[in-house]
């Protein structure tokens, strides 16, 4: 049986064990069962935002009581030291309890419609690797990976919890100042806003071990581009599939709207699970407005095999 990594408690962040799945209501089942109807005797491409990790509390951006953010864009990061500074310290913060989330059912139900053999591929738009950790295979990581950070100078990779340590040592105490401090706000990408600038102005920002270069968490910024590889390959997943299933994703951004788009092109149904709108309404075969584990759960369940 897997053992929960425990929380350290900083405003609840990922700290307590996954929300359950609950069961559909009637008002869902019946779209649900429109949506079994329409994906049942094929495989489908599955594409999945924040809205899925909410189950595991870690907060979305743009879900319903999202607090409205304003995320460092990649020029921003690379063009001044000090920004480099606050990103750093507020991921130190952020690290310390994303690591400890766990996956949620819905997670599960994903790696259950894989095993099963009904995906052609999952594309994920979150960077949490919980998918990874439920037991999803054919995964392309479209925003990257929080665990990995990257050199932009060499290039090199290390893991992020190595850095954890050596951002431990650098900065003494910082953590427990943080805690004292309050955190206002966390977010998917390890991101944490402080209040105290003090705080945040003493923290020395580590450099690449190998080089000295400029160290970059190993995942897409606001500003810049998805890897082309990864792009290539989720537009086969979508190629191969006879439909799109999007989960927990509002499509607000280009990155993972593509796939719809590029599915109702080719006449492919797209399926939208989604608290709130999403840019994708429009796109959208069927729309259900409800939880994505319960629906997840539903559909892993419910789905004949091929």
């Amino acid at each position: 049986m897997r053992t929960r990594r425990p929380g350290i408690g900083m405003t609840g962040f990922a700290s307590l064990p996954p929300v359950p799945a609950a069961e559909p209501a009637r008002d869902e089942l019946e779209v649900l069962r429109e949506i079994h109807g329409m994906l049942a005797g094929q495989r489908f491409a599955l594409l999945t935002g924040a809205g899925l990790s909410t189950d595991s509390g870690i907060p979305d951006y743009r879900g319903p009581g999202a607090a409205p953010r304003a995320p460092m864009t990649y020029q921003e990061f690379i063009g001044e030291p000090e920004n480099r500074r606050r990103y750093w310290a507020r991921n130190h913060i952020g690290w310390s309890h994303l690591r400890r989330a766990d996956p949620n059912d819905g997670h599960a139900a994903v790696a259950r419609l894989e095993h099963r053999g009904l995906l052609t591929g999952l594309i994920t738009q979150n960077v949490d690797r919980l998918h990874e950790d439920a037991g999803s295979v054919n995964v392309v990581d479209l925003h990257g990976r929080f665990d990995q950070v990257v050199c932009l100078a060499c290039h090199r990779r290390y893991s992020r919890t190595l850095l954890a340590g050596v951002l431990t040592e650098l900065n003494p105490g910082f953590l427990e100042r943080a805690l004292a401090a309050g955190v206002v706000e966390m977010a998917p990408d390890a991101d944490a806003t402080v209040e105290d600038e003090d705080l945040i102005e003493s923290f020395i920002v580590a450099h690449c071990p190998a080089c000295g270069g400029t160290l970059k968490p190993d995942f897409v910024y606001f500003g810049e581009n998805v890897p082309k590889d990864r792009v290539e390959r989720a537009y086969a997943m979508v190629d191969e599939a006879g439909a799109l299933l999007v989960a927990g994703s509002s499509l607000t951004v280009m990155s993972g709207l593509r796939f719809a788009r590029h599915a109702a092109k080719h006449r492919k149904p797209v399926v939208i699970i989604n608290r709130g709108r999403t840019r994708g309404d429009e796109l959208a075969t069927i729309k259900l407005d409800a939880g994505v584990s319960e629906a997840l759960t539903w559909l892993a369940d419910e789905l004949p095999q091929l």
